[in-house]
């Protein structure tokens, strides 16, 4: 007996997101926030180099890892929300104190050019243009993106930041 499978084409959204974190092994919780975001959300197109970065608000705690990262998914914005916290939860993530220490933070940056504003999700991040940890590895993987509100791309975003805080490229991993 013959079994023939028909797969049904479903489209496909290009994501950016920021992943980082500053507790415990810092390398090693990229590391599974990536496999668990490819295993549970879709395949990693790009990613960034890792930059550690000095804490944004809350200076007084360890720098972070960050990483950018472009995914393809074909959940919508809010599903694909609900797994990052999922994976953050499963990962050890307790939020104790806004801007505080963390394992992991997963936050989607860009949906394609969707615009979202409903509770509990902002798309495009409201202040990704004020943060040079964000910025810096989105340039790396995505230079040319034109932001759908401020209509400048992600390179001249950057340029244009008046976020003074360090952000430097770990090239000794």
């Amino acid at each position: 007996m013959d079994i023939c499978v028909h797969f049904q084409h479903t489209s496909m959204n290009h994501i950016y997101l920021m992943i980082g974190g500053n507790i415990g092994n810092r390398l090693v919780n990229l590391e599974n926030a990536r496999n668990s975001i490819e295993q549970r959300c879709g395949p990693i197109q790009k990613q960034s180099s890792i930059f550690e970065t000095e804490a944004w608000g809350f200076k007084d705690q360890p720098a972070f890892y960050n990483q950018a990262l472009c995914i393809e998914t074909a959940l919508g914005p809010q599903d694909l929300m609900a797994v990052l916290l999922e994976i953050e939860l499963a990962m050890g993530r307790e939020r104790l104190m806004p801007l505080g220490p963390r394992t992991i933070d997963l936050d989607i940056i860009y949906y394609d050019q969707t615009i979202i504003e409903v509770p509990g999700l902002t798309i495009p991040h409201p202040r990704l243009a004020e943060r040079n940890f964000v910025l810096a590895p989105l340039v790396e993987i995505a230079p040319d993106f034109v932001h759908p509100i401020l209509h400048k791309t992600n390179s001249a975003l950057y340029k244009a930041s008046k976020d003074a805080s360090v952000v430097h490229k770990k090239t000794d991993l």
